[in-house]
């Protein structure tokens, strides 16, 4: 806690964001908690085998403060979709192509890159799902974690290294100087992935993308480690877009839940609303898999067959040929948004009236 509170007296009055950056719109919003609205955004990736399309009509809102869960099956499309945001997509094969992503007033899509670059790391920053890789692997820890408080924060030099060696005790490095000097390949997969979340706050941006941050973690440091996420996230009333496969962090860790398949969010809402009153058959057949630590079974429950491909899908609604309860209108037209009730929604024809 008192490195904690020693990082948000160092970046006090840091945080503000300038209108140069980020359009001056928010102001005439003042009321509306929307950090981030997503509207209808389609990405695809023109390669030589085709169209694939792994973000294909997203509608996604975060309030301030809040923690968005974004979950669903190996190449749903979660990852493309957080790239998208921070507009850090491949550019030789990737573009979007319809849609908007509105920051605090300002529609992401249209910014220029210059004003992109002001805004990644400051504003908007993003963990990255394998530290190994988003680490530079030639430069020291020390030298990665300076680049960013040197770039948006201004940090003065005789103060940068204090901070620096801060920021890692603040996520439980017990030795920060050794860390500070050391090689990404000198260090665990849990140290890496620790450093990586201690860049991403460095700054105390807006808004954090989270792609599966706790994947190179055991169980007990998983543990605190999310805890640490959620107290910093809490205290610095920072969004959070956490992006992973594991609903038992999302009860934890999230306020909402968008379940993705095929590129589409079919269903929305409070995290205890979709898991306790699962709408989408897909999100009933996630939640059947879990094991329960109440029960004794034999066998857990899988979806039968595989999730299609990006580049193949067929009319109607991707899900139909795993679903149990799908008819022939589902595979004609793709279902609607629908609200199944205040704040719940949902994509699929058994509540379309």
């Amino acid at each position: 806690m008192r490195e904690q509170n020693l990082v948000k007296k160092w970046f006090a009055g840091q945080h503000k964001i300038t209108k140069s950056t980020v359009s001056a719109k928010e102001d005439a919003e003042e009321g509306n908690t929307a950090l981030l609205r997503i509207v209808g955004l389609k990405t695809h990736l023109f390669t030589s085998y085709g169209v694939v399309k792994p973000v294909d009509d997203v509608n996604l809102t975060i309030n301030k403060g809040e923690a968005l869960g974004l979950v669903g099956e190996s190449g749903s499309g979660k990852t493309i979709t957080g790239l998208s945001i921070i507009r850090l997509l491949p550019r030789s094969i990737a573009r979007i192509v319809a849609g908007s992503i509105h920051f605090m007033g300002t529609d992401l899509v249209s910014l220029p890159e210059p004003e992109m670059r002001r805004l990644r790391g400051r504003h908007i920053a993003m963990i990255l799902q394998d530290p190994l890789t988003s680490l530079n692997p030639v430069l020291t820890i020390g030298h990665q974690m300076a680049e960013p408080l040197r770039e948006h924060c201004v940090v003065p030099s005789p103060n940068l290294n204090e901070r620096i060696h801060s920021l890692l005790r603040m996520v439980n490095i017990a030795a920060p100087t050794r860390c500070f000097h050391s090689f990404p390949h000198h260090l665990s997969g849990g140290m890496r992935q620790r450093i990586v979340g201690a860049l991403a706050f460095s700054c105390m941006p807006e808004l954090i993308i989270a792609d599966e941050p706790t994947t190179a973690l055991d169980a007990t440091v998983q543990a605190n480690y999310l805890r640490l996420l959620k107290d910093l996230q809490r205290e610095h009333k920072t969004a959070l877009l956490f992006i992973t496969h594991d609903l038992g962090i999302v009860a934890k860790v999230c306020d909402t839940i968008a379940v993705m398949y095929a590129g589409t969010i079919v269903e929305s809402g409070s995290v205890r609303n979709v898991l306790e009153n699962a709408a989408h058959p897909y999100t009933r057949a996630l939640l059947q898999a879990l094991p329960s630590p109440f029960h004794d079974v034999d066998y857990l429950p899988s979806i039968p067959g595989q999730p299609p491909t990006l580049d193949s899908i067929k009319a109607g609604c991707a899900f139909a040929p795993r679903c149990d309860s799908s008819f022939s209108k589902c595979t004609e037209n793709a279902p609607p948004e629908v609200e199944t009730e205040p704040g719940h929604n949902t994509r699929c024809w058994l509540y379309v009236q």
